[in-house]
């Protein structure tokens, strides 16, 4: 697939957005990553090309650069994450895959300041409504150190599936890592993964539980 279908593209729900990763965003993007290096560093991979405690601008460009090819191959979906048209973390969907899988895996973070208001999970459902229906992707998986509870609060909200755990997955902080995968397909959520979130916060906003779907 040359070109993702539906991309570039910009989603918003409320005061939550998501836009296409820029060259220009550099600055902020650094700004941030450093703010947030103690918040971040035990849940990132150790990657040389997206450090997080070096100054310079280059591996931002580096890693903007990869991603935004990557979309043009159609391999990837960088997004910024927006909080009130400001900056607040980044989204990539990545690893796709086509042919009979048209699978691939989300990650995310989000500025420590802005954390427990919901900004990532209605992030994330945007986005998956959005591979799903749009993109015609089938499967997205997320996979967390289990030491992460935020994180894992986020995909769980959103009802992904427990699929087990993965040994030794990924290089974080220093080591090599166990991770749970968590996984939703599109029959998981054929009205839309958004309107099941607005459904169970609206629940929880007057005590209650919202119907699952059938």
């Amino acid at each position: 697939m040359d070109r993702l279908r539906g991309w570039p593209v910009t989603l918003a729900e409320g005061p939550v957005g998501l836009r296409p990763l820029r060259l220009r965003d550099v600055r902020v993007w650094r700004d941030s990553r450093l703010r947030n290096a103690n918040w971040l560093r035990p849940w990132e991979p150790s990657n040389p090309e997206t450090p997080l405690f070096k100054t310079g601008l280059g591996p931002y460009i580096s890693m903007a650069g990869t991603l935004r090819r990557e979309a043009r191959q159609g391999l990837a979906l960088p997004w910024v994450v927006t909080y009130e048209g400001a900056f607040a973390g980044q989204l990539t969907v990545g690893a796709i895959v086509w042919g009979s899988a048209r699978s691939a895996q989300i990650g995310y973070w989000v500025d420590g300041a802005l954390a427990g208001r919901g900004i990532i999970p209605t992030a994330v459902a945007m986005a998956v409504d959005h591979c799903f229906f749009t993109t015609g992707l089938h499967r997205v998986e997320a996979n967390i150190r289990p030491e992460n509870h935020a994180s894992r609060r986020v995909v769980e909200k959103l009802g992904f599936r427990e699929e087990g755990i993965r040994r030794r997955h990924l290089h974080i902080d220093g080591a090599w890592r166990d991770h749970i995968c968590y996984a939703l397909t599109v029959e998981d959520a054929p009205r839309g993964l958004l309107a099941r979130w607005r459904r169970a916060r609206e629940a929880a906003a007057h005590g209650g539980t919202p119907h699952e779907e059938v």
